[in-house]
């Protein structure tokens, strides 16, 4: 099995970084192979916010959502799609292939008054794609991932276009988070009108109308949809009057804005004839927020913990040119491959940054390989070192710890610790950690070893600097 090794070093600007490797979780992607692999894809990740498990129509919700649907229907669903609970470190992992543990990214949410963003040192998906052609680099929507420097804004991170807002939970229509107005075209505040889920989609339709062409493009939307607040339109509203509860009513009604927003990204493609070599990969940063609101039903547990309810996710990838669709693919997958499978399809054959803890999957996807034998880890400690979740994932196994810092000793008395076999209860209901105290004993100290990245000033808790915040004017970016 493997081991984690911690080896951490600091910048003066707290832009932190652990420079361990994850045994056998890091794996250098193939180059493609020139008979299996079309010329590089268009490449299309759509991200929603908080999508519950059952939010989605092919897994029985009552909400309609048949482009989310179709994404699954006809390419490859990934039943087993593993995010982080909460949105940045999700956001972070995915632009790095890297658990974002190694630079402190990994605890909490950036939220409005913190000075923190993704470490300068990491190497993103966009700069990797930049050299293999891609020309044409947008981010359309929520980044989340550093407000506060030019340095973290995502056109000095990759990236050649950035419509959208830096924080979460905007009002979807005045565009404003504590007071200021957070919507923007590249560094310059924007005041465009409208329901934010369909300023986004409309962007998304202008760049692939302007982007295609002879060379590839990769387009990043990040939806704000679902997260709070619920704001809707009223059509959208009334299309829900079926639902009776009125917070899952408002939800369904920002899941029918966001599948159609998705639907007129598809229907461009259709369009300009261009759908069949691109690829869509598609998935929620994290669960479901609680019932009766959220719905992650059959799982256990909801955003914010590492319950399967807050880390497994809807999620599916079609590119009719390069993998074979209608499927289901039921091997476990993290956030952290889609860097690598990415740097497989385009041919890169080192992405230039620091070993990833990622591996390309493609072709599990495509169903000629089994699923990698490796560990898949989860943390989160937003509210602070005595209410920390931790979760290790084997093939067979998965152990589970609430309470106080793995590495604290003292805390062991408050301390929830569970572990399931997660190969046949998947939805969490038999501890067996009773009957297996070895299993337990060897997977709490792979526990603890992953904790043990997380370097002393890493992200703090959210509320943490909350006392006494005054947004800066229209979240402009002074500093450098």
């Amino acid at each position: 099995m493997s081991t984690l090794k911690s080896m951490v070093t600091f910048s003066s600007i707290h832009v932190l970084l652990a420079l361990g490797s994850v045994g056998v979780l890091v794996a250098l992607p193939a180059p493609a192979c020139a008979d299996e692999t079309p010329p590089s894809p268009n490449i299309i990740i759509l991200l929603a916010d908080d999508l519950g498990w059952n939010d989605v129509g092919y897994h029985g919700s009552k909400t309609k959502t048949p482009h989310i649907d179709s994404l699954a229907q006809e390419g490859v669903e990934l039943d087993r799609f593993y995010v982080c609970p909460v949105c940045s470190p999700t956001r972070a992992g995915l632009m790095t292939g890297r658990y974002p543990i190694r630079y402190g990214l990994m605890r909490a949410v950036i939220p409005p008054w913190r000075d923190f963003g993704l470490s300068l040192y990491e190497k993103t998906l966009p700069e990797m794609l930049s050299r293999a052609g891609y020309q044409h680099r947008a981010i359309i929507g929520k980044w989340h991932l550093g407000h506060t420097r030019r340095a973290y804004h995502p056109l000095n991170r990759g990236f050649t276009k950035f419509y959208g807002h830096y924080n979460g939970a905007i009002d979807y229509f005045t565009h404003e988070r504590e007071g200021e107005l957070d919507w923007h075209d590249g560094f310059d505040s924007n005041h465009d009108e409208g329901y934010a889920t369909d300023l986004l989609a409309e962007q998304a339709v202008r760049f692939i109308r302007e982007s295609h062409g002879d060379d590839p493009f990769f387009l990043y939307v990040p939806f704000n949809a679902v997260h709070s607040p619920f704001h809707v339109t009223d059509e959208e509203y009334q299309a829900n009057a079926h639902i009776e509860h009125e917070g899952r009513r408002k939800l369904a009604a920002m899941t029918t804005s966001l599948d159609k927003a998705i639907g007129r990204i598809l229907s461009t493609l259709d369009e300009l004839n261009i759908a069949e070599n691109t690829l869509i990969w598609f998935s929620s940063d994290n669960g479901g927020v609680p019932e009766p609101i959220g719905n992650n039903q059959p799982l256990r547990g909801n955003k914010a913990t590492v319950f399967e309810g807050g880390t497994r996710v809807a999620a599916a990838v079609r590119w009719p040119a390069g993998i074979p669709g209608g499927r289901k693919v039921s091997a476990p997958m993290a956030y952290i491959d889609v860097l690598p499978t990415l740097q497989a399809i385009v041919g890169i054959a080192d992405h230039e940054g620091l070993p990833v803890d990622g591996v390309n999957v493609l072709e599990v996807i495509r169903g000629n390989e089994a699923a990698p034998d490796r560990e898949i880890y989860n943390y989160i400690g937003q509210q602070g070192e005595e209410t920390e979740n931790l979760s290790v994932i084997t093939p067979e196994w998965k152990l589970v710890c609430n309470g106080p810092n793995v590495l604290n000793d003292s805390g062991a008395e408050k301390r929830e610790v569970m572990l399931f076999r997660i190969v046949e209860d998947p939805y969490e209901q038999t501890d067996l950690g009773g009957k297996h105290p070895e299993i337990v004993s060897q997977l709490f100290k792979k526990a603890q070893e992953f904790r043990s990245l997380q370097p002393k000033n890493g992200v703090p808790p959210y509320a943490e600097g909350r006392e006494g915040f005054q947004a800066p004017k229209e979240w402009k970016i002074e500093r450098p």
